[in-house]
């Protein structure tokens, strides 16, 4: 059945799909008081006044603001087991190194997770989707990499396609084949290329391929070494400078990735090359509120005309939250974007970041996932903390909140 939306603040974000730049990062592109069609789960017309069928099925928005869908594009949200006693620990200020002597950190998740069946991964990862959707996402990155072994990786994206099966919004899974080691880095970094990486390719060949570049997991020259043979036939993502800028930033422009991922530790030189780059920057504000208050210099970025998008980096130790509307907040207060920057940065370019033109603005032909606020001010999504702002969402044209 077709669906009118109408008496909305229509928050387009403006015709194209590519990722919004520098001063466009805050061009919302907005109908003061507009409606919008769906049918056949896509976008059929937008405007202040649009036909509609006689029996197309009405939401008056009241005033309210409509905009595109959350994308969160960078999550590690299939993981077993929790983090709750290394958490405390953490609180009563035992250093993370000792908890990681113990058994804790990633670790622990990683055991958690090789003990799961895949059946039980794919069940806890539904659960959250669901979670995520009632706040308005509607399309989320999934990464693997808590296995550690081709079998247990492997494990992992069958799940993360299993859940995104049983969902109605749209996974789209990573290989996170460069998340941690074990034994000697060199000897590990071996292996995922020559039997984890071809196991990855031969059954999800399309996949993005990633890894995480700092003190303790990754080293630059075994990123480097893995991009350049994952490269010839996979995209390819990176997590660089949470902790320590060492040098991965101008190899991950070079090597043409989608994405640099965290940020917070990057120097000026980096960042102004990262922005003049096509690479897209993700910032990680949820990280920072867990973690260390450290976050990404984004105002630079963004005026270095940057490309930025925005995630809840979602998973058990240093960012358990799935929210976008926090995370939206977030970067509003601590890493110097605007509301409207925030809301682009969590919708068409973050879409970006996942190679997906077809969602993250509001225009004709797009698909119909949309988030209906309980606000009339787009404003008061980053205002507000805490509480979900999501009235009503609608995903591949379906009412689904």
């Amino acid at each position: 059945m077709p669906l009118l939306i109408r008496n909305a603040r229509i928050l387009t974000l403006g015709p194209g799909t590519r990722p919004r730049r520098g001063k466009e990062l805050a061009d919302l592109s907005i109908i003061p008081a507009g409606e919008v069609l769906v049918t056949d789960g896509k976008i059929a017309a937008v405007g202040p006044k649009v036909e509609a069928p006689a029996d197309a099925e009405i939401i008056d928005a009241l005033g309210r603001v409509l905009m595109p869908g959350f994308v969160d594009c960078h999550t590690h949200a299939c993981w077993a087991g929790d983090r709750l006693a290394e958490w405390e620990m953490k609180l009563r200020g035992v250093p993370y190194l000792e908890i990681l002597k113990q058994g804790g950190g990633i670790h622990s998740t990683v055991k958690a997770v090789r003990e799961a069946t895949q059946k039980q991964l794919a069940a806890s990862l539904r659960e959250r989707l669901g979670a995520m959707l009632r706040e308005g996402t509607t399309t989320v990155e999934v990464k693997s990499g808590y296995g550690l072994t081709t079998e247990a990786e492997m494990k992992m994206l069958r799940a993360i396609r299993r859940a995104a099966a049983e969902w109605p919004g749209t996974v789209v899974a990573t290989a996170l084949l460069g998340h941690a080691f074990e034994g000697e880095l060199d000897d590990y970094a071996r292996m995922v290329v020559k039997d984890m990486l071809p196991e990855v390719s031969k059954e999800f060949p399309d996949i993005a391929v990633d890894a995480y570049c700092e003190e303790g997991a990754w080293s630059v020259d075994a990123c480097v070494k893995f991009f350049e043979k994952a490269r010839k036939h996979h995209p390819i993502r990176v997590h660089a400078d949470q902790f320590n800028s060492l040098g991965m930033i101008p190899e991950a422009v070079r090597m043409h990735a989608r994405s640099v991922d965290h940020l917070e530790a990057s120097t000026k030189k980096d960042l102004i090359a990262l922005a003049q780059s096509p690479t897209l920057g993700v910032i990680l504000p949820c990280t920072g509120l867990h973690t260390d208050q450290r976050f990404m210099r984004s105002r630079l970025f963004i005026e270095q005309g940057g490309a930025l998008a925005l995630a809840t980096n979602c998973n058990p130790g240093t960012s358990p939250s799935h929210s976008i509307p926090l995370a939206i907040a977030l970067a509003v207060r601590f890493c110097g974007l605007t509301p409207a920057e925030a809301i682009v940065a969590a919708t068409v370019n973050a879409a970006a970041v996942l190679n997906l033109g077809d969602r993250g603005t509001i225009a004709p032909g797009q698909r119909a996932d949309l988030v209906l606020l309980h606000h009339k001010d787009e404003r008061a999504l980053a205002y507000e903390l805490g509480g979900n702002p999501v009235a009503t969402v609608i995903c591949g044209g379906a009412i689904t909140r």
